[in-house]
Parts: C-alpha cells; structure tokens; sequence
C-alpha cells in the first residue's frame, strides 16, 4: 500500500509540474490546501476517490496512469476535437455537392446549346448513384455510421438500375424489354444485409 501511496504520489507531482503549477495554485483550483497536496505528493496521504478522479480529468489521464511507474504513455486519455465530427460531416457534404453542381452544369449546357434536342436531365439522375459512391466512401474514411453504410449501399443499387433504365429509354432502345433488370436489385439487395450484418468494418456507431 505504501509503494502505492508513493508511485501515486510521484505521478501526481510530476503532472503538476508538466502543467506549470505550484501546490498552492494545483490546492486552490480544488479547494484544498498546498499541504494536503504536498501529502499527496509525499505519498503521505491518498486523495479521496472524488479528488481522484477529478484530478485524473484535469490530467487527462486514466487511474491506471496514477498507478504505474512505467509505460503510463498508453494510459493518457486523447482529447477529441469537438468540431472534429462536424468538420468531418461538412467536409462529406462539400464533396457530395461536387456531383450535383457537375449535374447542374451539365443540364444548364444543354439547355443552351441549341444543338441539342433534349435537355440533360438525366444528369441529375445519374448523380444520386455518383453521390452514394462518394458517401460510401466518406463514411467508410470517416464517419463509420452502420446504418448510413446500409442505406447508401441500398440507394447505389437501385439507383444505378433506375438510371440505366431511364438511360436506356431515353434512347429509344424499345427491343428490349428492360423492367426485368430491376430482378438484379432483389438479390444484391439482399447481400447487402448479410454483408452489413456480418462485416466488422466499417460499421462501427459513433457516438
């Protein structure tokens, strides 16, 4: 018990120190007195489960670290960028919207072009597939939402069908009978379920 008190004690003065603190201003910050933390730090005296765990949070580090006279790097909590997930969700969104604004142009060109009959806006069909692709992607990267991986894996399925259906219509293929493409969808869709279920990565929820 007392190499404990002592280790402890040692971790805690050498954080402070890291910190640019003296007893007195580390005492005043929780309330107690330069001498009681001079104890600490002797290893004297232990702080109480409470003072414990706040110091630990002002640290940033785990009891565990407190505990160890060796390999206490791997017990340092990491701090997390509180804007880290939005930008992360931003930066997604910025990409995504790439697609659509390569679609718009596409359709605005073929409005004025007088060359061209029919104004492009299959373009913008196309980019629902595109958009899943990249999100795919990101979430994959990045994000790792379970069920944002299920759904954009369920929409780039039956939206690459519905555009190459559409696509092929507005050809005029009309010697094909091309409903039964759909049929394809039935069973991809399916494997994407197993797929979800059974992959460990990338399905991790993030909270």
């Amino acid at each position: 018990m007392e190499n404990i008190k002592k280790i402890i004690g040692s971790n805690l003065a050498e954080l402070r120190k890291k910190q640019g603190l003296t007893q007195l201003e580390l005492a005043e910050k929780f309330g107690y007195t330069d001498r009681a933390v001079s104890k600490w730090e002797n290893g004297d005296t232990l702080p109480d489960v409470e003072i414990l765990y706040e110091l630990c949070e002002f640290y940033n580090v785990t009891i565990d670290y407190l505990t160890h006279e060796e390999n206490k790097w791997k017990y340092i909590k990491i701090k997390k960028d509180p804007n880290e997930f939005r930008n992360k969700v931003v930066m997604t969104c910025l990409v995504a919207s790439v697609i659509w604004m390569i679609a718009t142009v596409i359709f605005v060109y073929s409005l004025i072009n007088q060359a061209i009959d029919k104004p492009y806006w299959i373009s913008f069909v196309w980019a629902v597939p595109a958009t899943a692709i990249i999100l795919i992607f990101m979430n994959i990267r990045y994000l790792k939402f379970k069920a944002m991986y299920f759904w954009l894996l369920t929409i780039l399925v039956w939206s690459l069908l519905g555009a190459t259906y559409l696509q092929c219509v507005l050809h005029n293929i009309e010697n094909l009978n091309l409903w039964p493409i759909f049929i394809i969808g039935v069973p991809l869709q399916v494997s994407i379920v197993f797929w979800v279920k059974l992959k460990k990565y990338p399905i991790i929820n993030k909270k």
